[in-house]
């Protein structure tokens, strides 16, 4: 049987979802399917179940995924073991970031890498921060790129540059005809777009407003910066988001962006990564990149 389907069944099982794995491993979701009914039909078992609540493993399916997972991880350290000898940059790296880090702050470290490393490619998935720590203890990523990283017993941290929150409002709003930094205090009452509660951005948000006794009116919770952005230009409140996620919208004149007056408040960025994970030399240069070592390296 092919390393590809035990991959493939995996991915499977650790998505829950057909159309995922046919992504990550770029296939079409038929393909996907014949794999599946052609790993049934060798081991005469019946290995996924599909149901209203989603895609789960039979019996059987939990005792294959168990032994698909492994020989899948082994065989990966192995092929980073001869990667090693070689020295060689090539095959891909899997990647899984939030949207803010992903569509804002990545392109140009990716555009680098592919320019220098023409055989190397990234498979970059986008998340939730809970979920990319979980892919990258489970070895279902390489490395995870998060906003405030929290090191653990099984994860670590390599810090990358940090950007800035700021204040966005649109150009009609007073604030910005202000063209001043904004006191927190200014905020007080004021129509505000917040990220969801469970997203450490809001977390550091709210922990600064209540900090100076600031209570926003939150009208809206989103998951992403970028319905974020658009309720701002439409004029429906105020937001606080890293400055980076503003810089196409204020070049263009649909948003302002303003400083926080007397303070900077940090957003750090960083890569998580399995702790003992064996790095290819394909991962080593592309977190090279990243923190800017490529240079000090050449």
């Amino acid at each position: 049987m092919l390393l590809s389907y035990l991959r493939v069944y995996c991915d499977i099982i650790e998505t829950r979802s057909f159309s995922k794995a046919a992504a990550r491993n770029f296939i079409s979701q038929p393909a996907v399917s014949q794999q599946v009914k052609a790993m049934e039909e060798h081991f005469q078992q019946r290995l996924i179940e599909r149901s209203p609540q989603g895609i789960y493993p039979t019996e059987a399916g939990r005792i294959f995924y168990e032994a698909a997972r492994e020989i899948v991880e082994r065989y990966q350290a192995l092929e980073q073991q001869m990667a090693n000898l070689s020295q060689s940059v090539s095959g891909t790296i899997r990647v899984a970031t939030v949207y803010t880090v992903g569509l804002h702050d990545l392109p140009p470290y990716i555009k680098k890498f592919i320019q220098t490393y023409p055989q190397a490619r990234i498979h970059l998935e986008y998340s939730r921060t809970n979920k990319i720590y979980e892919a990258v203890r489970q070895n279902q990523v390489d490395i995870g790129i998060v906003a405030y990283p929290q090191e653990g017993r099984q994860l670590g941290v390599i810090p990358l540059p940090s950007d800035e929150l700021v204040v966005i409002v649109s150009p009609n709003h007073p604030l910005a005809r202000a063209g001043k930094p904004v006191a927190l205090q200014q905020l007080h009452r004021l129509p505000f777009i917040a990220f969801d509660p469970d997203i450490p951005t809001r977390k550091a948000t709210d922990r600064v407003l209540n900090d100076h006794g600031v209570d926003v009116e939150i009208i809206h919770e989103f998951d992403n910066v970028e319905t974020i952005k658009r309720s701002v230009e439409a004029e429906l409140g105020v937001s606080i988001i890293p400055r980076r996620c503003a810089q196409w919208e204020v070049r263009s004149g649909s948003l302002v962006a303003l400083p926080i007056a007397d303070m900077r408040i940090e957003r750090p960025v960083g890569v998580i990564y399995k702790r003992g994970k064996n790095f290819s030399n394909t991962l080593q240069k592309f977190i090279a990149i990243l923190t800017g070592r490529e240079e000090q390296e050449d």
